[in-house]
């Protein structure tokens, strides 16, 4: 059995940086997955890993190695960065700094597993780099489960938008797509059955709509928008997409309305929900 490749094989840190560094292992906090935040924006993170709360993390360090918790032992490796200023601040991000390029291309791609058992999350690099065994280097920067199946197709606002904007399995799949789709009301149940067809440019376009402004036009969700005590956050927070049926761009738009209008009546979203016509 071979041994086990570790972080530092990679970086080759010499003892003299390794004195200098500190590890932070971002983990939940309790409102945000920091996974989360990275599939949306890398650029999230780094205020994330660089963030004082009541002590300064970074006292006297040098350099700072960013890791990102992905669950079952697992984390992403999306930064190794130069502390060049302190700001002598908490409550904020408290450091200014420079990634190291030379690592650039390891950065939301390199997996290394380790388990942690302490709750500090910043930790001197010396103590336990060598626990940090490399599991995988992806091919490409790391953007969230790959797609899986219109069966499969179950996501959060912040989900979708990450899909959206970033993961290529998800774009081509919906790109030349038609579909009858449910957008469902975490918070209170509530459904809404659509369509998405020659009309309204196939499912990518309909639903990259929802992501801009959160109502696509609907009747009901631009009342929420436009609620004061609501808001778009509202939409952020509670609503999730799944797909009820697909169908390639061959099939006629009148059928594809009809299965909505079946939909519809299936799930009473008129009676129940938030659609306002047959």
């Amino acid at each position: 059995m071979a041994d086990k490749l570790t972080l530092n094989q990679i970086l080759h840190l010499s003892d003299e940086q390794l004195s200098q560094t500190k590890i932070r292992l971002n983990t939940y906090n309790g409102e945000t997955d920091p996974l989360d935040e990275f599939k949306r924006d890398p650029q999230i993170l780094l205020s994330w890993n660089f963030y004082n709360t009541t002590i300064k993390n970074y006292n006297n360090t040098k350099y700072s190695i960013g890791l990102v918790d992905m669950k079952h032992g697992h984390w992403l490796l999306f930064t190794v960065a130069e502390i060049t200023r302190d700001l002598n601040l908490l409550g904020g991000v408290g450091y200014e700094y420079r990634e190291l390029q030379e690592h650039k291309s390891l950065f939301g791609r390199l997996i290394v597993k380790y388990k942690n058992s302490v709750r500090k999350m910043v930790r001197n690099a010396k103590d336990f780099i060598n626990e940090l065994e490399v599991l995988e280097l992806l091919p490409n920067e790391f953007t969230g489960e790959n797609f899986s199946g219109y069966d499969n197709v179950k996501l959060s606002y912040n989900q979708l938008k990450t899909a959206l904007e970033r993961n290529q399995t998800y774009i081509n799949a919906f790109r030349n797509q038609k579909a009858v789709y449910l957008i469902t009301d975490t918070k209170n149940g509530k459904l809404y059955v659509g369509s998405a067809t020659s009309d309204n440019s196939l499912l990518l376009s309909r639903w990259r709509t929802y992501i801009d402004n959160g109502h696509g036009g609907n009747i009901a969700f631009l009342e929420i928008v436009a609620n004061a005590s609501m808001g778009f956050d509202y939409i952020k927070r509670n609503f999730q997409y799944s797909i009820l049926e697909n169908y390639n761009q061959k099939i006629s738009d009148e059928f594809i309305l009809s299965r909505e209008r079946y939909w519809k009546e299936v799930l009473k979203s008129i009676e129940f929900g938030y659609n306002k016509n047959r």
